[in-house]
């Protein structure tokens, strides 16, 4: 993925004197728009779409500032989005026609959590306990849950172009480093889900029930616009799950600077996304374990590669064949006195 870099912020113009009430109407009319959107087009769970809604909201919070200004939004955002429609298009193609993994799979997730299922994988055991013809409230938490993947990373990143765009750009480096661990994996490493390998034989029936929620409402999912015919879904991009992956990171990022009395909270959505995902049989444990391990590996790397740059910017230059002068304050060597000249 890209590197982002650290351009200075666009000096925000002053509001209008009436600009309290007219971001009150702005929101208002998004809001109204928004929802109509769900219930016409579908949730925005396309990159694109939810581009467009993310960038609207940020035009309608500061509908007071000159046009120039939201069209810098597009200017740092459209990189992004094509970035993350290229790794859409790209994981489809990661299984590349190899027999996937699943049988270490079910193995390490009965290693893991046999001791609380009776040997049983989580994803079977939580489906015999929850699972029901009838859609319960758990069904439709669960489909929210599982929903929020699509927006709450995005989301997130445009809270933090509109309030610290340095911070944002450390956001998206982070992001994208994610993402990319992720695909190179999904190349290295095609795995399957549990739905599928219930579907193949290796596992007791298990239902793929990850929007079953929002059919109780009459809604479903936008679709993948920029990927028509969903060529861009990869049945075998498991391992690791980026959707508990990129749950987490966001909860770390914003976690330091977050009251310690607001942690439990925040660290419940990483927490809800694993019960969806093992649940609705999108993963194992075992992938939600190495989703997490990679968020470590993504502060860890990008932070250290963030202070080696600093540090070398940090250097003074020095042109090519100059010799380094003494140090700052230092006193300059004196000169070696002429030789006595004999007569």
């Amino acid at each position: 993925m890209a590197v982002v870099t650290d351009p200075q912020p666009p000096t925000p113009t002053e509001p209008a004197p009436d600009g309290g009430r007219r971001r009150i109407v702005a929101m208002t009319v998004w809001a109204v728009l928004f929802v109509a959107g769900w219930l016409v087009i579908g949730l925005p769970t396309d990159p694109a779409y939810a581009f467009l809604w993310i960038w609207a909201g940020t035009v309608a919070w500061n509908s007071s500032r000159p046009w120039r200004s939201h069209l810098r939004f597009a200017r740092d955002w459209i990189p992004v989005v094509l970035l993350l429609a290229a790794y859409n298009l790209s994981r489809g193609f990661a299984d590349n026609g190899a027999t996937p993994h699943a049988l270490e799979l079910i193995v390490a997730d009965r290693f893991l959590a046999g001791w609380a299922t009776g040997g049983e994988v989580p994803t079977v055991w939580l489906q015999q306990h929850l699972y029901r013809p009838e859609v319960h409230w758990w069904d439709m938490l669960a489909s929210w849950v599982y929903f929020s993947h699509f927006v709450v990373s995005l989301a997130a990143a445009g809270v933090l172009w509109l309030r610290n765009r340095s911070r944002w750009a450390a956001f998206m480096r982070r992001w994208g480093f994610l993402c990319a661990a992720g695909l190179v994996t999904y190349f290295l490493y095609p795995a399957a889900p549990p739905w599928w390998a219930a579907q193949n034989g290796l596992l007791t029936e298990v239902a793929r029930i990850s929007t079953r929620g929002w059919q109780a409402f009459g809604m479903h999912g936008a679709g993948n616009v920029l990927n028509a015919g969903q060529i861009a879904s990869n049945p075998v991009a498991a391992m690791p799950s980026l959707h508990t992956a990129f749950a987490l990171f966001v909860v770390l990022f914003f976690l330091p600077a977050t009251r310690r009395r607001w942690w439990p909270l925040l660290l419940a959505y990483p927490l809800a996304m694993t019960f969806t995902l093992i649940y609705s049989g999108e993963h194992y444990l075992i992938d939600v374990l190495v989703g997490w391990a990679y968020v470590g590996m993504t502060f860890l790397v990008v932070g250290l590669a963030e202070r080696a740059w600093a540090a070398r910017r940090a250097r003074p230059a020095v042109p090519p064949g100059a010799i380094p002068g003494p140090r700052s304050g230092a006193e300059p060597a004196a000169k070696p006195a002429p030789a006595p000249v004999e007569r």
